[in-house]
């Protein structure tokens, strides 16, 4: 009679030592995966580190540049109100049609003007030296 309950106390201890070694095993597998979690969260993490560095470094330029374009702007509107106004323009043009500036000589004739009066005076001194005759000439 003692075959017996020694035969269930042996097929207990086992079927408690096959369930502790799936048991084992199912925690192998399950550490193995934790495991692969794990390195694929980093590698993850690493790369969002990584994107959000470039995107913080993108900002960075985007915020230098609009900096730069309002600086910009505001030289522009600054240098527009420089500009000559319409009224400004139109009193100018009155006193252009006033003073005809097309009318004005150029170096070239002023040149040649003073030249010309230069020789008649030259003329009349020696005239004057020749005691009122003209000088014999062409024609």
């Amino acid at each position: 009679m003692q075959t017996q309950p020694a035969e269930e106390e042996g097929n207990i201890i086992l079927d408690l030592n096959s369930r502790t070694r799936v048991l084992e095993g199912k925690y192998n597998l399950l550490r193995d995966k934790v495991i692969v979690i794990n390195q694929n969260m980093i590698e993850e993490y690493k790369k969002l580190l990584a994107d959000t560095k470039a995107i913080n470094s993108d900002i960075k330029e985007i915020q230098d540049e609009i900096f730069k374009i309002k600086e910009t702007i505001k030289h522009l509107v600054k240098e527009l109100g420089l500009f000559a106004k319409k009224d400004d323009v139109r009193s100018l043009e009155k006193y252009i049609n006033i003073w005809n500036p097309m009318k004005f000589a150029t170096e070239k004739e002023v040149k040649s003007l003073i030249e010309e009066k230069l020789k008649e005076l030259k003329e009349e001194r020696e005239i004057k030296k020749d005691g009122g005759k003209k000088p014999k000439g062409p024609g």
